[in-house]
């Protein structure tokens, strides 16, 4: 039988994804600004660059850390939230489980 894990409480799971949205919203924010330090710096070295070149590095690094900052974040809900714990393997054997003297 599985254990009922702590995300199913509405409450909990709200509190949760709020946590989790707030954290995103910040690593928006600093996404936005890393692209514009990236973009400032391409920029000033005066490089005979395209547009097409800083439209494909912002993207780069905006898709990278956002959703690189998305899988950590769900890392940390499941985590922070015992949801982990909550999680059976069904492949454990018996035998793993008792002490070795």
């Amino acid at each position: 039988m599985t254990r009922h894990s702590p995300l199913d409480d509405p409450q909990q799971a709200a509190y949760a994804w709020a946590r989790f949205r707030r954290l995103m919203r910040f690593l928006f924010l600093l996404t936005v600004g890393i692209v514009a330090i990236a973009m400032a710096l391409l920029y000033k070295q005066g490089s005979a660059a395209s547009v097409h070149y800083y439209i494909a590095i912002a993207l780069g690094i905006g898709f990278t850390m956002l959703l690189t900052g998305a899988l950590m974040g769900l890392m940390f809900l499941s985590s922070g939230t015992g949801h982990d714990e909550s999680v059976e393997d069904p492949t454990r054997d018996s035998w793993q489980d008792k002490d070795p003297d």
